[in-house]
């Protein structure tokens, strides 16, 4: 079993993802919000589920796709650091 942990950085995306969202629908950035969070504790049990980052090429970056968001990860000695929630349709830098 992995530990799932969150970033600060990840965690403040996930939060302006669903500022964003709530604009239109406080009822879908609710949902948007609690998917992440449920897409993430899957780690727990796979935490080399996701795909490799193809930005970064690194065994250890991984990750999640989430209706419209990437969430990416690092996986090292059974931890997952969610390190940001990316659009997919933005470049990653």
């Amino acid at each position: 079993m992995a530990e799932v942990k969150w970033t600060s950085n990840a965690l403040s995306d996930l939060n302006q993802i669903g500022e964003h969202i709530a604009k239109d629908s406080p009822y879908y950035a609710h949902i948007t919000v609690q998917r992440v969070f449920v897409s993430a504790e899957i780690l727990r049990t796979f935490p080399e589920l996701g795909r490799i980052v193809p930005e970064k090429a690194e065994e250890t970056v991984r990750e999640l796709i989430e209706g419209n968001y990437r969430v990416i990860y690092e996986y090292q000695q059974d931890t997952c650091w969610i390190l940001t929630v990316h659009h997919s349709a933005k470049p990653l830098k």
